[in-house]
């Protein structure tokens, strides 16, 4: 449900939850998942609790001052959209200073435990990753090409890649694979919100692909790039990092996403069906990365 709050919120005195809220929990959750996901697949056994613990944190704080600095760059054009408008930001249940401050505190706070307590590898790709979404992203490229998310989304498929590398201390292929995946995914997973919400996009003033180029060419792209998806999903089987149990798994949950797709190519799709898609993109990339831990686990070869 979106975030909403008192009306009668006077400016700047904000509430814990106004804070919680400006870390948008809901997607560092996700994100935090696919990192956890990739720390365990990068050893044999079980990962080292200190790795675990302190890059699990790390991770989650550098995501949420991302998230935050995102609320604060992107305030004036919250304010225009519905799905936006409610956020801490907009409301005036906390000004830009209140929200700058926050995520240079967690910011910070999430390097230097990165930094001592993990491994200075993956502090350092966890700033470029921060950076990457919170003003690469953000501040440029959202508002410059209907492209953006697909270049955008490198930022948000690293997770895994850091999650890898605060157990191991270095970046395998396997941990690239994970990051294809989540690169693959990210495309038709926004723009299937983004033709729900085109008109939002627009008031806006924000080239989202439906926007620029219509919702037939954004349909046509999702059904591409799912089927991209699907072919990379298979990769982590055809080089032997995960067993039958991960594909049986990702060729259900691929079908089901290319249903997806072929219906809102369909003539006359309604938002909600787009929304549909939206929704189930997210629980699909939740269970894909559930099936590659359990795979680790109780690997099934043919």
């Amino acid at each position: 449900m979106p975030y909403t709050s008192a009306t009668n919120t006077v400016p700047g005195q904000s509430t814990w939850r106004d804070y919680y809220e400006l870390g948008k929990p809901r997607v560092v959750a996700l994100i935090v998942f696919t990192a956890v996901v990739g720390m365990f697949l990068a050893v044999p056994g079980l990962p080292p609790w200190q790795a675990l613990l302190y890059g699990t944190l790390g991770i989650g704080l550098a995501a949420s001052s991302a998230a935050a600095i995102n609320h604060v760059v992107d305030r004036k054009f919250d304010e225009k959209m519905a799905r936006t408008k409610n956020r801490p930001i907009p409301t005036g249940h906390v000004t830009t200073q209140q929200a700058l401050t926050y995520a240079g505190i967690i910011g910070i706070a999430s390097m230097v435990i990165l930094w001592w307590l993990v491994n200075p590898l993956t502090a350092v790709l966890t700033f470029l990753s921060l950076i990457g979404y919170a003003v690469l992203y953000t501040v440029w490229l959202k508002h410059v090409t209907p492209q953006n998310i697909v270049i955008g989304g490198a930022a948000g498929a690293a997770p895994p890649v850091l999650g890898w590398t605060a157990v191991t201390g270095s970046a395998d292929p396997h941990s690239l694979l994970l990051f294809l995946i989540i690169f693959a995914w990210t495309p038709p997973h926004f723009w299937a919100l983004a033709i729900a919400r085109r008109n939002d996009y627009a008031k806006a003033g924000i080239p989202m692909l439906p926007v620029t180029y219509g919702v037939e060419f954004t349909q046509l792209h999702i059904l591409l790039y799912t089927i991209i998806l699907f072919i990379v999903t298979l990769l982590p089987y055809l080089t032997q990092m995960s067993g039958l149990i991960y594909l049986a798994t990702a060729v259900v949950l691929g079908t089901i996403f290319l249903r997806y797709a072929i219906a809102m190519r369909q003539p006359g799709a309604s938002d909600q069906v787009h929304m549909q898609a939206f929704r189930y993109s997210i629980n699909y990339l939740m269970v894909l990365f559930a099936a590659l831990l359990l795979d680790h686990y109780v690997l099934i070869r043919p």
